[in-house]
Order: C-alpha cells, then sequence, then structure tokens
C-alpha cells in the first residue's frame, strides 16, 4: 500500500485532500500542518508521494521540498497552492516538484497526478 503525506496548515484542506486519496486508492495518510514538520514525517516515514501547500508559517513549501529532496533526491512531491505565480511554478519544477496544482481543484486533476507521478517509477 503506498504512503502519502499531506502537508496543508488548513486542516479542512488536508481533509479534503485526505477523502478525494481515500476514496480514489485507500493510501496510508500521513498529514503535516506547516514545513518543518513535513521534513520530520517525511524522514521518519518516507511516504511515496507528498501534496505539499506552498504557503505556510514556520517553513514554506518550497523551503520544506527543497529539505525533502536533499535528503530524498526521488522525492515524488506536489505542490497544492491557490497562488498561481509563475516564478514560484519555476522555482518549484526547478527544484524538483513533479507537479503543481493550483487551487480551487478538481477531484480529478488530484488523482490524476497522484495516479500519474506514483506510477511514473
Amino acid at each position: 500500500m503506498k504512503k502519502l503525506l499531506i502537508v496543508d496548515d488548513a486542516k479542512l484542506m488536508r481533509n479534503i485532500l485526505k477523502k478525494i486519496l481515500l476514496e480514489d486508492q485507500g493510501y496510508i495518510i500521513f498529514e503535516a500542518e506547516n514545513g518543518e514538520e513535513a521534513v520530520q514525517i517525511y524522514k521518519t516515514n518516507q511516504p511515496d508521494l507528498v501534496t505539499m501547500d506552498l504557503i505556510m508559517g514556520q517553513k514554506n513549501g518550497l523551503e520544506a521540498a527543497i529539505d525533502i529532496l536533499a535528503f530524498d533526491r526521488h522525492a515524488k512531491i506536489i505542490m497544492v497552492t491557490s497562488l498561481g505565480q509563475e516564478k514560484l511554478i519555476q522555482d518549484c519544477i526547478k527544484a524538483g516538484v513533479k507537479d503543481f496544482i493550483v487551487k480551487p481543484f478538481t477531484r480529478e486533476r488530484v488523482q490524476n497526478a497522484v495516479s500519474r507521478i506514483l506510477d511514473s517509477d
């Protein structure tokens, strides 16, 4: 069974993503509410994929993604954010993020991105 880490400072958004992903495949889900927590949970549990909010306190999503990728260069990270700024998207892709989903998103967009990236092994 695949393990996923959902990182978002908003519990409501974590719950929405969890519902979509559990409904889809029944993944094992870990949650973090900030980038600092995300890095620690990643190092402990080494999930197969991370969905990461970009704007959070303590450590933002890009900083956390860089730390996770420094620990595991094969980490699969999808940024999920309400910001659609081209510069941020480019910075995330340069850092090694696999995809970028802009809120509000559809169930299908999330499921397709997760399936595609998990299947790219």
